[in-house]
């Protein structure tokens, strides 16, 4: 019992003392008031925020163009919805972006045809190099860096959060772009946050380099590009497209 109070008062006199500073500090002293965040009025379930950038609203491709030859973007709309043609290409944005929080909606043909990676197949591609797998995964099994969710071929998603073929699902992404030095070496990679109805399953994943089919990802210097999107030959749909620049 004395070793165990000596032990105890040895603690209690070595603890420093409170400066005359702390003493005398206020909780003002830490409040921060400046700046001051921008307003922005919050989307619904169908419109965007206040301050984004409205790429796909169901009325019309004019923020959009082919990827192959930048003439007018040759995908369908209907219903409020924007649908591969296939074989015709895919498109891109006619703006070309760095930073950005991006939300997309995608739907998976109803009529299932195929299995694995012919099934529902599309992608998104971040600024045209790193793409983010669309993919119809219920109960269809693939390679696991290249189901939904997955940012092909480099980072597997935490979890498959498909919905059945036919449903509108989700994607919300944070995307920070790489950066590069003088002399084209990376000065820090881009990063990928993934949200897929409402799952992440992406975690700030830092990026290996551009998406490749074959062979290992690497970094090539580039600047701010568009957002495309690809056609792989299935009649995936999308919606509700906007980016706000970050």
């Amino acid at each position: 019992m004395q070793r165990i109070t000596k032990l105890f008062l040895c603690a209690a006199f070595a603890a420093p003392a409170l400066s005359a500073s702390a003493q005398d500090a206020k909780p003002q002293d830490t409040e921060v008031w400046e700046p001051v965040p921008p307003k922005v009025t919050p989307g619904t379930a169908t419109t965007a925020p206040s301050d984004a950038i409205v790429l796909f609203d169901g009325k019309n491709l004019d923020s959009w163009v082919s990827d192959k030859d930048g003439s007018a973007a040759p995908w369908t709309i209907k219903d409020g919805a924007l649908t591969v043609a296939p074989g015709k290409g895919g498109i891109k944005t006619k703006a070309s972006f760095g930073d950005f929080q991006l939300h997309i909606e995608w739907r998976a043909p109803s009529v299932v045809k195929g299995e694995g990676q012919g099934r529902g197949n599309s992608g998104i591609f971040l600024q045209e190099q790193y793409e983010l797998q669309v993919l119809d995964n219920y109960n269809n099994k693939t390679y696991s860096n290249g189901q939904a969710g997955s940012l092909y071929k480099q980072a597997i998603p935490l979890a498959n959060a498909c919905l059945p073929p036919g449903q509108w699902q989700t994607y919300d992404v944070i995307y920070t772009a790489p950066r590069f030095n003088a002399d084209g070496t990376v000065a820090s990679p881009a990063r990928v946050t993934v949200i897929h109805n409402g799952v992440l399953v992406q975690n700030n994943y830092a990026l290996l380099g551009k998406t490749l089919y074959i062979g290992k990802p690497f970094y090539e210097k580039h600047g701010d590009l568009p957002i495309a999107l690809q056609d792989h030959g299935d009649l995936v749909s999308y919606r509700n497209i906007w980016l706000r620049k970050l």
